[in-house]
């Protein structure tokens, strides 16, 4: 049985690939460059099978958005396990960024919602999700501007890797991560005394 019959009569399985269409050309092409015609041809399905799940163009962009929330908020679950398991070090932190940094394709998904998203208000949520999500997680340790300053940092790593040939090495992002997150002796002994 090919997956296009299975999906005919699996009604949950072919409004979720049409859901994972849109969600992959959002990426591709930005929420308001997404057709139901483009949608469909993505997902191997009817034209007619686009309306048939979702009304209006923009309850499919909405369903494909959250599908993108999902994932992200799969993959920040992902990474707060690994550093609650081997500890929120700038090493750790910096090997879990190689790691991304490997797969290519993800990358590129999300530098595309990123770029998208300087024109696109629903976007821009998103975007913001992984960043304002990953500082949150790391406030506890470090404080509030050491955890944005990291945040902040990783977002352009990340854009590197979309501009260049190669990654950053992992020992320079160790670096600069260490160097973002520990405070300068002077503070370290101001928060002493105050204690």
């Amino acid at each position: 049985m090919t997956d296009q019959v299975r999906r005919r009569r699996d009604p949950h399985a072919r409004r979720q690939a049409i859901v994972t269409a849109a969600a992959e050309l959002i990426t591709e092409v930005g929420v308001d460059a997404i057709t139901h015609r483009m949608v469909a041809a993505r997902a191997d399905v009817p034209l007619g099978a686009t309306t048939q799940y979702f009304a209006t163009l923009d309850d499919l962009r909405d369903a494909a958005l959250h599908l993108l929330v999902e994932h992200v908020d799969e993959k920040m679950n992902a990474i707060k396990t690994v550093l609650t398991e081997r500890g929120t070090t700038p090493a750790v932190l910096a090997g879990l960024l190689q790691v991304a940094l490997a797969d290519a394709r993800s990358v590129q998904a999300d530098r595309a919602v990123v770029t998208a998203a300087v024109h696109d208000p629903r976007l821009r949520e998103l975007a913001r999700h992984w960043s304002d999500e990953f500082a949150a997680f790391l406030a506890p340790l470090y404080g509030h501007d050491r955890a944005q300053a990291a945040a902040v940092f990783i977002d352009g790593v990340l854009w590197h890797a979309q501009i260049h040939d190669e990654p950053l090495a992992q020992h320079l992002i160790e670096s600069a991560l260490t160097g973002i997150l520990t405070p300068p002796p002077a503070a370290h002994t101001r928060a002493t005394a105050d204690h």
